[in-house]
C-alpha cells in the first residue's frame, strides 16, 4: 500500500532526529560555496530551523524531505508525463552504463554536497572526483536527437511536472509546521549545547594565545 505525504514527512523527521545525536560541528575549514539546496529553503522555515542552524543539520532535514518531493513527481510523471518519462528512462540508462558513479547511494547528509572540497590556493588536486565523474559522463553513449515539435511538448511536461513539485514541495512545507516543536527540541538538546561549548573553547584560546598551560 503505497504511503501518504504525510505518513512520509512524519517518517522523514523521525529518521532525522535518529541521526542527530550522531551530528557534530565541523573543525575543519569550511566551504566558500553556498548550498543550493538549502539556501532560502522553504522547508527549513516550515520546519523552525532559524539560519544560526548549522547548514549540516540543515541539510540532512532538506534531503530527506527532497526525496518525498522527487517521489510524488516521478509518479505524477510516469502516470501523466509519457514523454518526459522516455526522456527520464533514457537518461537513467546511460548513467547506468557509466563506469564511475560517486553520487550514488549516498547517506542524505552528503547527497547533493559537492563531492570535492575547495582547493587550496598554490596547492592543485592531482584529480578529483568531480574530474573523474565528468570523464565517465563524456564516455558514455550520447542521447539521440530530437526535433523541434518533441522539444516543445518535452517542455510542457517538464513545466507540469515543475507544478506538481511546487504543489507537493507546499504540502510537504504545511506537514512540517506541525513537526517544528520536536525539531527545535531536538536542536536545543543535541546541537546547541556542542555550538556553546565550541564557541566557549574558541573564546579561551583567543583570551590567552599563548598560553602554554593545559
Amino acid at each position: 500500500m503505497e504511503r501518504s505525504v504525510e505518513m512520509r514527512v512524519s517518517q522523514a523527521v523521525d529518521a532525522w532526529l535518529r541521526w542527530l545525536p550522531r551530528w557534530q560541528p565541523a573543525t575543519h575549514r569550511g566551504r566558500s560555496s553556498v548550498c543550493r539546496r538549502c539556501l532560502g529553503s522553504p522547508v527549513l522555515s516550515a520546519a523552525g530551523m532559524a539560519e544560526d542552524v548549522p547548514h549540516g543539520v540543515q541539510h540532512a532535514l532538506t534531503t530527506r524531505v527532497k526525496t518525498i518531493i522527487d517521489h510524488e513527481v516521478a509518479v505524477f510523471t510516469e502516470a501523466h508525463l509519457p514523454l518526459l518519462q522516455e526522456e527520464l528512462d533514457q537518461q537513467a540508462a546511460r548513467n547506468k552504463a557509466r563506469s564511475y558513479r560517486p553520487r550514488e547511494d549516498l547517506p542524505p547528509e552528503f547527497e547533493g554536497l559537492p563531492l570535492d572540497p575547495d582547493p587550496v590556493p598554490g596547492q592543485p588536486f592531482l584529480f578529483t572526483l568531480a574530474g573523474l565523474e565528468q570523464e565517465s559522463v563524456d564516455e558514455a553513449p550520447p542521447l539521440p536527437p530530437l526535433s523541434e515539435e518533441h522539444k516543445r511538448a518535452l517542455r510542457r511536461e517538464v513545466a507540469l511536472a515543475d507544478e506538481c513539485a511546487d504543489r507537493v514541495g507546499r504540502e510537504v512545507c504545511s506537514l512540517l509546521l506541525r513537526h517544528r516543536t520536536r525539531i527545535r527540541a531536538a536542536i536545543a538538546e543535541c546541537v546547541e549545547p556542542q555550538i556553546s561549548r565550541l564557541l566557549s573553547e574558541l573564546t579561551t584560546s583567543l583570551d590567552a594565545p599563548f598560553d602554554t598551560t593545559d
